[in-house]
């Protein structure tokens, strides 16, 4: 198993009204990150905010390619970017206990915080496809280039970690700088992963390892 610190490349906020940062997601030119009663829209080139979404966004937030799915306690709700309307709600599978959230390969994938699981659901019932167990607190979830990525963050520790979605096995570990917790993570797709920074109000850019 491959340890590394990892490496920041970028820090955006703290943001006017937002006190935490929990759940990111990137729709190819934005972030979305979810600040408790709005989701906000982030421009990653130069760090303006670009509008917000009234909506519940406490948790995991993601992207299927057109709708963005974001956690509200005990449920997932499923929103037109452009209106901001709520098209659709499931159950979330942690019934309130949830946290990161991901799209890929047609599915949702979402984070049980302190049951240490990630759920694979069906993005329209909220019927549990299969689960994969981890041995820390899963915060954010990923998918990039058929990797599954998720966070950790237990006490001043907090880890990126790429495992292996058949077994759960820890491939490779990024410790976060102390005192940075990742409560959201997401990848652009390419070099670099998106990850919100809980209390601190901040959204952080850590760099991809190759």
């Amino acid at each position: 198993m491959k340890r590394s610190t990892a490496h920041i490349v970028r820090e955006y906020g703290p943001f006017p009204g937002v006190d935490s940062v929990g759940g990111v997601t990137y729709d190819g030119e934005r972030v979305w990150f979810a600040g408790g009663n709005k989701l906000n829209a982030l421009d990653p080139a130069s760090g303006d905010t670009l509008g917000s979404i009234d909506v519940v966004a406490h948790a995991g937030t993601a992207f299927d390619g057109q709708h963005l799915f974001q956690i509200a306690e005990n449920r997932i709700q499923k929103i037109d970017p452009n209106s901001g309307r709520v098209l659709a709600t499931i159950p979330a599978p942690g019934d309130g206990g949830d946290s990161g959230l991901a799209w890929a390969e047609g599915a949702l994938w979402v984070g049980q915080y302190r049951e240490r699981k990630i759920h694979q659901i069906d993005p329209q019932t909220g019927a549990v496809l299969r689960t994969i167990d981890s041995n820390r607190f899963v915060t954010g979830v990923t998918w990039v280039d058929g990797e599954l990525w998720h966070a950790t963050w237990e006490g001043d520790e907090s880890e990126l970690r790429h495992i292996d979605p058949q077994t759960g096995a820890v491939i490779e570990k990024l410790a976060m700088p102390s005192g940075m917790g990742v409560s959201g993570l997401e990848s652009d797709g390419g070099e670099q992963f998106f990850c919100g920074g809980g209390h601190s109000g901040k959204v952080r850019v850590v760099r991809r390892p190759r």
